[in-house]
């Protein structure tokens, strides 16, 4: 991705609560769409790390609605 343009999640459709993500200045932004005023800043390779650990489903315990 070597964009300074946000982009949505494809998984959020038509819905304007979501994740957006862009690069910019050699790292990867990440807000949610409806609080744009805060934003995470990481690192390209850490980044990728997340996402792998996330389709592996290494975070899915914290969706868990059961205390």
């Amino acid at each position: 991705m070597n964009s300074s343009v946000w982009q949505k999640s494809s998984y959020s459709g038509a819905n304007d609560e979501c994740v957006e993500v862009r690069t910019a200045d050699g790292l990867v932004e990440l807000r949610e769409s409806d609080d744009g005023e805060v934003i995470v800043r990481t690192a390209p390779a850490r980044f990728a790390k997340f996402l792998r650990a996330a389709k592996a489903g290494k975070f899915d315990h914290h969706a868990d609605s059961a205390p």
